[in-house]
């Protein structure tokens, strides 16, 4: 079968990246898949491209995607990109078609979910009321309150270290602006995100933060986007803690919520341990794949 590839025009472009994309048909005009390549363009990370492909399952192994990756590889290499990456859930056709692409798994994540109707709320409640010497507990819906914003973006240094396998993710650099920017994006697209965070009563510093963004009608499953505590203050069950108070304020503001989605790296046992404690059971295992240019 001969294979189309058109190249469109992608609209979406953010202060983070933008998106290059195109079509797959069939000698018929009819569509056969699509790709996106997301071209990353703040300081720290203009070496990454991040490739996404979807091909018709009747239409594979028809060279639909191959003739995709190769266009998205081509213009990454034009781009000056020298890391493309992918996820796939491990065992299905998307992670063999990268392999065959030459991409090899640089990070497993270990996806989990938290049934709301069967969470344990008196063992949660417990905790979030179990004292914390030196350290409160605070939290806000949408853009960072203007008195916690400087602390606020200085705690986000607590992801720098945060376990990326073998990915080359390179240097991500918060500012106020792009605190700003994620909180806009999510309530552009109708989600609202909750976030709680830990603050050291000795200097009113944020010490780290759970954040959580919920489907604007308040149903279905809620994602959490990242969990994190500076070094200097971890060991002290802040993490925990925080994460307990997100689920129940979850419950409490949203009760038609069906669950909670998380993932963490495979080489975080830490933060998969929380999760555990929690409730959260895993429900599968996807890979970050790395193609290097």
């Amino acid at each position: 079968m001969s294979v189309r590839i058109t190249a469109l025009t992608d609209p979406e472009e953010t202060s983070a990246g933008r998106r290059l994309a195109w079509l797959a048909a069939a000698p018929d005009g009819s569509p056969a898949g699509y790709a996106f390549l997301r071209l990353f363009t703040r300081q720290g990370q203009r070496h990454l491209a991040e490739f996404d492909v979807q091909v018709h399952p009747a239409e594979r192994r028809g060279r639909a995607g191959t003739l995709l990756l190769d266009a998205a590889v081509a213009a990454a290499r034009q781009d000056g990109r020298s890391t493309v990456i992918s996820q796939a859930t491990a065992g299905s056709p998307g992670a063999a078609f990268l392999t065959a692409g030459g991409f090899r798994a640089a990070l497993a994540l270990t996806y989990a979910r938290l049934p709301l109707t069967e969470a344990d709320f008196p063992a949660l409640t417990a905790i979030t009321e179990t004292p914390h010497a030196g350290y409160r507990l605070t939290a806000w819906e949408g853009t960072v309150p203007d008195e916690l914003a400087d602390t606020f973006v200085a705690s986000r240094r607590a992801m720098d270290d945060m376990p990326m396998g073998a990915v080359d993710y390179g240097t991500v650099v918060w500012d106020l602006d792009r605190v700003r920017a994620a909180a806009t994006a999510v309530s552009a697209r109708g989600d609202i995100l909750h976030t709680v965070a830990a603050v050291d009563r000795q200097d009113g510093a944020i010490t780290g933060f759970t954040e959580l963004v919920v489907p604007g009608s308040g149903t279905g499953d809620a994602q959490h986007y990242g969990t994190a505590v500076l070094p200097e203050h971890r060991g002290r069950g802040l993490a925990r803690w925080m994460k307990a108070a997100s689920i129940i304020q979850a419950r409490e503001r949203h009760p038609r919520l069906a669950g909670l989605l998380t993932d963490t790296a495979d080489n975080n046992p830490h933060m998969r341990r929380v999760n555990d404690e929690l409730g959260y059971r895993p429900t599968h295992t996807a890979h970050e794949y790395q193609l290097d240019l």
